[in-house]
């Protein structure tokens, strides 16, 4: 446990208090939750907050391009069971929201933060995490981000020698050759369906060869490393060999592996394998994911997809044809501007939907859809394609800022 420490000086005691008031102003105006205004203003009066207020705190950091949110929200329900928690649970997850996040925590025993990838390793400099989740690397926003092997290399280079337990995903490729830099890493087979950012080995540029899942280089040598957690079916098999249940409301194959490594993370703070997988069943929605709302007198189930990968994983969630299916995409900054994404995304398996394009890009994702044979109809709104979708319930996926233009439409 984090030891007791000096409480904080006036100026960082005023930081916290002007960034409260900035936020507070903010939701007032109607201009979202104002953590990530609150948490800049904190940080121009004093730029050494994040780390002052993380000093008190057993901090766990989780990075990946998908799953990040679910996971820390996963994480932060586990270790409950232990000790008060502190989270960005809404996903403010750069220096500025992290900071406005901790500033509410000042009873909190474990922080438990998500983090953008492009951002881990120098918040985990300030925060002197205890433990560190990496869970994906794969293409997203490839306007801001760039190419996946840079984004792990600067992890690589981020995390060498860290006093921090490493709990990384043995089935990506990045995230292995990322996390070797660290002295301590708890290796977890949490699967990994996307696969296209991983055919060439990170550590020489050779092709990698896929056996079974025992990925390996034949150049080089680099090669999975044995896990000591694994996801198996329903179940989370633990270092020793036994098997727990997985009991969520949240639904796929890829959060029963957001599940595995959550609960190899509370494991590393001494929270059993059943408590934390009992705990993480009271998680039905993350931030608006998977929620069903009732709108216009028919049931939408919300979807998140961000990139490739994930609407990889989605389309595994569906509710099988005819269930119709809306397509929201936009292309703003927080989503970044680049939809060259749409065509690594294979659409051929919405085969047999009735499909509804929305969104700023619909024309974009329109001439994909045509381009895989697919029938669909482009609509304005969501109340148009709501209108023309057949009964029944109706499936939506957006990525980020179609997802929340959604849920403020629907009163979500």
């Amino acid at each position: 446990m984090a030891g007791n420490t000096e409480p904080l000086s006036p100026r960082a005691k005023l930081a916290v208090t002007a960034g409260k008031a900035a936020a507070a102003v903010s939701r007032a105006a109607g201009r979202g939750s104002g953590s990530v205004i609150g948490g800049k203003v904190a940080l121009r009066l004093d730029p050494d907050l994040l780390g002052r207020l993380a000093q008190h705190l057993d901090v766990i950091l989780v990075s990946a391009t998908n799953g990040k949110t679910t996971t820390t929200r996963l994480i932060a329900e586990a270790l409950r069971a232990s000790g008060p928690v502190v989270s960005n649970a809404l996903g403010a997850n750069m220096p500025a929201g992290i900071t406005s996040a901790l500033a509410g925590g000042s009873d909190a025993r474990y922080g438990v933060i998500e983090v953008d990838e492009k951002y881990l390793a120098g918040v985990a400099r300030d925060t002197t995490p205890k433990a560190i989740a990496l869970l994906n690397l794969s293409r997203d926003q490839l306007d801001r981000a760039g190419e996946t092997r840079m984004l792990a290399e600067k992890w690589r280079e981020g995390l060498a020698g860290t006093k921090a337990v490493v709990i990384a995903n043995a089935d990506d490729p990045l995230v292995v050759w990322a996390a070797s830099s660290s002295p301590t890493v708890v290796w977890v087979a949490a699967g990994q369906e996307w696969r296209d950012d991983a055919w060439s080995c990170p550590s020489c540029g050779g092709v990698l060869q896929w056996p079974n899942d025992e990925w390996f280089c034949a150049d080089c040598g680099f090669r999975r490393p044995a896990p000591s957690w694994a996801l198996s079916g329903d179940h989370v098999l633990d270092p020793h060999g036994s098997a727990w249940p997985i009991h969520l409301q949240l639904p796929g194959r890829a959060n029963k592996a957001n599940a595995t490594t959550s609960a190899a993370v509370a494991a590393t703070f001494g929270v059993p394998p059943q408590v934390a997988l009992e705990r993480m069943y009271s998680v039905q929605a993350v931030a608006g994911r998977y929620d069903v709302v009732s709108y216009l007198g028919r049931e939408l189930r919300l979807l998140l997809a961000k990139n490739p990968a994930g609407w990889l994983e989605t389309f595994s969630l569906i509710d099988p044809p005819p269930t119709p299916v809306i397509l929201a995409v936009n292309a703003r900054g927080a989503d970044g501007t680049d939809t060259s994404w749409l065509w690594d995304v294979d659409y051929t398996r919405l085969a047999g939907h009735p499909i509804f394009v929305i969104g700023d890009r619909k024309l974009d994702l329109a001439v994909r859809l045509e381009v895989a044979n697919q029938q669909f109809r482009v609509c304005e709104t969501v109340d148009e394609a709501i209108q023309y979708a057949p009964q029944g319930r109706i499936e939506l996926i957006g990525n980020y800022t179609a997802f929340q233009d959604v849920r403020r439409r629907v009163g979500n």
